[in-house]
């Protein structure tokens, strides 16, 4: 999974009933409250909420660039976002899209 990570304040009440399981290149599991889909260059990244037993709701999102789609399977793979310009453009996209559902800190 991506080292990268941006800066969102969740609230319970916000956050979307779906969630994912993602496997890394270890065979480690983790669950992730799926947010939005974001499209830039081309490209389609998720941003993903990781779901932990923690009552803070002040926490870091993460977002991975989609690398295949198996129509066969419905299994998505992902990729880490290397490049900081681009990562932080689909946050700001991202941030314009649900800007009054969230709080976004800095």
């Amino acid at each position: 999974m991506a080292d990268e990570y941006k800066d969102i304040d969740l609230g319970q009440e916000e956050m979307d009933d779906e969630t994912i399981i993602l496997t890394d290149e270890n065979g480690e599991e983790a669950e992730f409250e799926y947010l939005d889909s974001v499209e830039y260059e081309g490209r389609e990244y998720v941003v993903l909420f990781p779901v932990d037993d923690d009552d803070d709701n002040d926490s870091e999102v993460i977002i991975l660039v989609v690398e295949e789609y198996n129509e066969d399977t419905d299994e998505e793979t992902f990729g880490p976002v290397e490049d900081e310009e681009t990562l932080n453009k689909v946050f700001e996209l991202f941030k314009e899209a649900h800007k009054d559902e969230y709080n976004f800190t800095e």
